[in-house]
């Protein structure tokens, strides 16, 4: 098979990694991919979001299927572009529909989903402009910390949790009133905070039925202990002790397949990665957020994890027949740690030479912002690589991580030195 895959950054990567293992690859393309994902395949200098230079592309290289990594082109439509294209409507595209992508892209949609099939989530209400005085009422009948949560798509920045009343509305005016986050808090839910150790579930569907992934567990804060600003996420772990088989039941029982129903029962077009964002309260799991894509870094322990040829998965969803693949995992925990720019996730410098890469011999090194300069690989973003070890437990594999780390530099390089910190 001729796949494209669409993406730049650490998932990209992780699932250019594992797609080039299959027996049924016989060419893949990533646009625009970066310095690592040009060890599987061919970088392809094309946006994900430009859909006429995609659909000339595909043509062009007789692409049998199309993998999405982000969110960005399946928020804007581009499995609806394919369908509705008499030349393209034959090639799968491995990502939901607009409409489907909406449970990431509006928070208010993805509550109302939740709500309508009876999938356990926080208590919320959602607010605009115009009903600010009622978002104000809304918070002075709740009990600290306050969540308030951008509708639309914010760059991962869009979530604030505030312990303070007289703070919290002064946020969600500048959310609503003064347009803090664009767009994306046009909207605002407010919603009752939930106190848990978070986790993230992940499937694979083709509408019908569903496979179960890896699990994972991902550490946002920019500090250790989890102190600190929020980024994009500064490392991962799988499998996460506490999501033992009574605890994955109840996701199964509750979540999973009332979403996965829910989205058929309403007429829905999802084929692809269903992400849960979930938070253990004492026992019982609930639903924080839905991505309609695999999360980043969690794609890098979990890829790792999933012995099954990915393609053939890929290939179930797209042909409907996903119930009849099988899926495997690799019993060795993995675990990711993140190496990222001096001063992300606020200003930081880009070009800076990253030496070490070719001397690691005891981890994956996913490249998560990253451009290469002929044989120079250079930093490209925020996040800049992904270092994933395995090992027959945690420790042994974050051990085997940050040793390899010790290999790598780039100026101004920084990471989490207590990734797993509280699952170990």
């Amino acid at each position: 098979m001729r796949v494209l895959l669409l993406g730049s950054g650490g998932r990209e990567h992780a699932i250019a990694w594992k797609l080039a293992k299959s027996s049924q690859l016989e060419h893949l393309f990533i646009a625009p991919g970066n310095a690592g994902t040009r060890l599987h395949g061919t970088n392809v200098p094309i946006q994900t979001t430009d859909f006429e230079a995609i659909k000339a592309f595909v043509l062009a290289e007789s692409v049998n299927m199309v993998v999405v990594g982000p969110e960005d082109p399946l928020v804007k439509g581009i499995q609806d572009f394919f369908l509705a294209d008499p030349e393209l409507k034959s090639v799968p595209v491995i990502g939901p529909s607009k409409e489907a992508a909406q449970l990431e892209g509006s928070k208010d949609f993805a509550k109302i989903f939740m709500m309508r099939h009876n999938i356990p989530t926080a208590k919320y209400a959602t607010f605009t402009k115009d009903t600010l005085d009622k978002g104000y009422a809304f918070l002075e009948n709740m009990k600290a910390p306050y969540v308030l949560k951008a509708d639309g798509l914010a760059a991962g920045k869009g979530v604030l949790i505030i312990n303070d009343l007289k703070e919290a509305k002064a946020e969600l005016k500048a959310m609503l009133a003064d347009a803090k986050f664009g767009d994306a808090s046009s909207r605002v839910v407010i919603e009752q905070f939930l106190s848990g150790v978070e986790c993230s579930v992940f499937v694979i569907t083709d509408g019908d039925s569903y496979k179960i992934l890896p699990e994972a567990k991902d550490y946002k804060r920019i500090g250790e202990g989890d102190q600190g600003l929020n980024t994009g996420g500064m490392g991962a772990v799988s499998p996460v002790p506490f999501v033992d088989k009574t605890f994955m039941d109840k996701i199964e029982n509750q979540i999973i397949i009332p979403t996965v129903k829910g989205l058929k029962a309403d007429k829905i077009l999802y084929k692809g990665f269903i992400f849960f964002g979930l938070i253990n309260v004492k026992g019982e799991p609930y639903v924080i957020e839905y991505n309609c894509r695999m999360g980043d870094p969690e794609t890098e322990v979990v890829m790792p994890r999933l012995k099954s040829d990915l393609l053939d998965l890929l290939e179930g969803v797209a042909t409907n027949t996903l119930s009849e693949c099988d899926i495997q995992f690799e019993e060795r925990s993995a675990c990711t740690v993140m190496m990222v720019a001096g001063g992300y996730p606020e200003e930081y410098e880009k070009g800076k030479t990253i030496t070490g890469l070719n001397g690691i011999t005891e981890s994956l090194v996913f490249h998560a912002g990253t451009a290469s300069d002929g044989p120079v690989v250079l930093s490209n973003g925020g996040r800049v690589v992904a270092v994933t070890s395995y090992g027959k437990n945690l420790e042994i594999a974050l051990e085997r991580s940050y040793r390899s780390i010790d290999k790598i530099s780039f100026d101004g390089a920084y990471y989490r030195k207590d990734i797993g910190f509280d699952v170990r």
